[in-house]
């Protein structure tokens, strides 16, 4: 780590203090214990922490709201995350059904079933011979999704339900799934990134190198964009054998190669 960056922001003043937590909490309609603690210590980190949550959860990105709110409620059920009540609101807010939801829920409940599928097929292949893990998944998945949930909003509920439970093996499922329907990658990518906040960076870490592995093998054609993503060497954890340094990121990861062509 670099020692010429700039020191962490003073605590700020009781009364200061105050007045952001207070305005923070008309600004949202309620407020989490976290960000006082984050907010009397480390008001730079809160304030970039803020920063993230507005682009990551707030945002328009690409999914409708409901498909949004759909996508939250399914992670919410996998991470048990009891506290994320304002979720179910915004999925009320836009025009989910409370059958919608049991539906949803029911299915984010299920997500483990392809775990049991495959160690049945795993161990007792000449009980089962003919059971295809994937195809009864599939198929199990359908009867629950029924005719309250659209297609496309039920896989992308699954692929962040598989990612909150670090299953590699779902999550790929659900990749090649949505591929097949069509569903845009950027839609898979939000879907997929809204479970950073709940369950963590490595669980969305673990998806996309799932995702990546699939575009690897060449089970799905990824557009343009997500070629130069899927051609992107050396991905992983560091390797020491590498004989490169660790560091911080630099500016350059954030700037363009013009802007980096002339030193600035």
């Amino acid at each position: 780590m670099s020692e010429d960056r700039p020191p962490s922001a003073p605590p700020p003043a009781p009364e200061d203090l105050r007045d952001r937590l207070e305005a923070l909490r008309k600004g949202r309609g309620f407020l989490l214990a976290h960000h006082g603690a984050l907010a009397a210590s480390a008001p730079d980190l809160h304030a970039a922490y803020m920063q993230m949550y507005e682009a990551l959860t707030v945002r328009p990105r690409h999914l409708t709201p409901l498909q949004r709110e759909s996508v939250w409620l399914a992670i919410l059920v996998v991470a048990r995350e009891g506290i994320g009540t304002h979720h179910l609101k915004l999925y009320r807010d836009a025009g989910g059904t409370e059958a919608a939801a049991h539906t949803i829920i029911a299915m984010a409940g299920a997500a483990a079933l392809g775990d049991a599928l495959t160690f049945a097929r795993t161990h007792w292949h000449d009980y089962v011979p003919a059971l295809d893990p994937a195809a009864a998944y599939g198929e199990a998945l359908a009867r629950l999704r029924g005719e309250d949930v659209p297609p496309d909003t039920a896989e992308l509920c699954m692929l962040a339900a598989q990612a909150a439970r670090h299953s590699a093996e779902g999550v790929a499922h659900h990749v090649r799934a949505a591929y097949r329907a069509g569903i845009a990658e950027d839609k898979m990518v939000e879907a997929l990134s809204y479970v950073i906040w709940p369950c963590g960076v490595n669980a969305f870490l673990d998806a996309c190198t799932a995702w990546h592995d699939v575009m690897t093998a060449g089970e799905v054609t990824p557009s343009a964009r997500f070629r130069v993503w899927a051609d992107m060497p050396r991905e992983g954890a560091y390797d020491v054998s590498s004989g490169t340094d660790v560091g911080g990121f630099s500016a350059s990861a954030s700037t363009s190669p013009s802007e980096r062509e002339d030193g600035t």
